[in-house]
């Protein structure tokens, strides 16, 4: 098959779409949205961007390594962030560095879109991470 679609363990269960997508020939890996919730899908870091921030990326990383990808292999990043406003990039970042080391997040970030929304599907979510990756 072309596409190989993927929901790994370790990703939140019983949503309406695969996590993962990983195309043959030059392999594009997809990473969907992922927000700040834990492997059950209860919510991690409630009203907290910078903890929202390190999650969301906690869950693009394992997304990736379920492709045999990591963030070295990523192309394209796209953060779509609540109430957005300049004076939450420190918050953003404070989650970006949080976690760098943990996951192998290079400095600095590949080629990335910070959207500033006006909410996302649930109250509680701040933000969402999307990733492309390509392998060999």
């Amino acid at each position: 098959m072309p596409v190989r679609l993927s929901s790994p363990e370790g990703m939140m269960p019983s949503v309406p779409y695969h996590h993962v997508a990983v195309a043959t020939g030059a392999r594009h890996v997809h990473v969907a949205g992922q927000i700040s919730r834990d492997a059950a899908g209860a919510a991690v870091s409630a009203g907290d961007l910078a903890g929202q921030v390190a999650q969301a990326l906690r869950n693009t990383a394992t997304g990736l390594a379920s492709a045999g990808a990591g963030f070295a292999d990523v192309v394209r990043l796209t953060f779509y962030v609540t109430a957005w406003h300049p004076d939450l990039i420190d918050a953003f970042m404070a989650g970006v560095d949080e976690v760098a080391d943990e996951i192998g997040l290079p400095a600095p970030l590949p080629p990335a879109s910070l959207i500033g929304v006006d909410y996302l599907f649930e109250p509680d979510v701040l933000i969402e991470v999307e990733a492309t990756a390509v392998l060999d």
